[in-house]
């Protein structure tokens, strides 16, 4: 079982809500399987997996950006609870194997990679930290009949079968879109931007700016990149707010510095409003207290639970996969703010029952 805070209970992994029932997963497999057909998705000899149809385990190595960021602990919760059920309904021992660095490093991802491959890994699972680092142990993993698929952050040139995740230059837009509409269309602007590497990061800036352009009276001070975890990241907009006091908004692509509770205390919910990216229990407050009126929550659960499946229909049920598969993401505010704390509850996140059972919010 792993708790890190408010992170999910991997071990057990709550079971999504009815709209995830297996009624629908099967109804979402039949959509997608169709689309996979249309657009023309076919399975490629050089990704086809190396181990039997037959066999009794499904090894699969997972290997996201950072051990200690907990929405990739959120995802491996899903993995597991995926793995746990697949392995029930067909008799087979499917292993998440959780090779996540500590700390983003995309050429650890790409030993780490290889290693998997070396070891009897069936599937790789990736979030990719720095693609142009790991694209060569995609291809090379690929090769050798070890199949590949990426989440939260592509690798598209490379020879992954799968993509999941949100469309990163959309979600950008949509960043500021919200946050122009709560600036009343006026303003001055931060965007915390995390890894300057990362590719799907990279997007979702260029999306805030894209989306800028809706809102003549918004100017930006700056884009601001951090280290992915909630420390480092509240740092740094502490260091940005001190040096220019005149910020009233900010745009985050991720929502790092909302894991801590740092920023309750040291933004004022009268002068700054952000908008981010992610919806965890540590953001709940957030939005309660009015500093984050808005997030768009990534079902981060859902890379786990999602990519396990699409794997296992790929490598053991030889079905269609489509080589892009998009994740939707959540509006959080808090006129539903209850009903998204339940939906994490019952993913397995602890979540405090203040927010669970809010009154007057759906």
């Amino acid at each position: 079982m792993h708790r890190v805070g408010s992170a999910p209970r991997a071990a057990l992994g709550g079971r999504p809500n009815r709209a995830w029932s297996r009624a629908a997963w099967s109804a979402q497999r039949t959509l997608l399987a169709l689309l996979a057909c249309m657009s023309g998705c076919h399975r490629d000899a050089t990704t086809a997996a190396r181990t039997p149809a037959s066999a009794k385990t499904l090894k699969i190595a997972m290997i996201a950006k950072s051990s200690t960021n907990p929405v990739f602990l959120s995802a491996r919760a899903g993995a597991e609870a995926a793995a746990k059920e697949l392995a029930e309904q067909h008799g087979v021992a499917v292993e998440i194997d959780w090779r996540t660095p500590p700390t983003e490093d995309g050429q650890v991802q790409a030993q780490r990679i290889a290693e998997a491959v070396n070891e009897g890994a069936d599937a790789i699972l990736v979030s990719c930290s720095d693609a142009t680092k790991v694209n060569g142990a995609i291809n090379d993993a690929a090769a050798r009949g070890v199949p590949v698929m990426t989440f939260d952050s592509d690798a598209p040139d490379s020879a992954r079968f799968a993509y999941y995740g949100v469309d990163d230059r959309e979600i950008g837009r949509r960043v500021m879109a919200e946050l122009g509409q709560v600036l009343d269309g006026k303003g001055n602007v931060a965007i915390l931007a995390g890894n300057q590497n990362a590719p799907n990061l990279r997007k979702r800036v260029e999306g805030v700016k894209e989306g800028a352009k809706q809102f003549p009276g918004i100017n930006f001070v700056g884009t601001f990149y951090n280290v992915e975890t909630p420390q480092d990241a509240a740092a740094e907009v502490l260091r940005v707010m001190n040096a220019y006091p005149q910020i009233t908004g900010w745009a985050m692509v991720g929502g790092w510095p909302l894991f801590t509770t740092t920023l309750l205390t040291d933004l004022d919910p009268n002068k700054v409003k952000v908008v981010a990216v992610d919806g965890l229990p540590a953001q709940l407050a957030y939005v309660e207290k009015g500093i984050a009126p808005v997030l768009l929550a990534q079902p981060t659960y859902l890379w786990g639970s999602v990519s396990v499946r699409e794997i296992f229909d790929k490598v053991r049920l030889n079905r269609a996969v489509p080589t892009v598969n998009r994740m939707e993401p959540v509006k959080v505010t808090k006129e539903n703010l209850a009903a998204w704390a339940r939906q994490l509850r019952e993913w397995g996140f602890e979540v405090p029952e203040q927010y669970v059972t809010a009154t007057g919010q759906q």
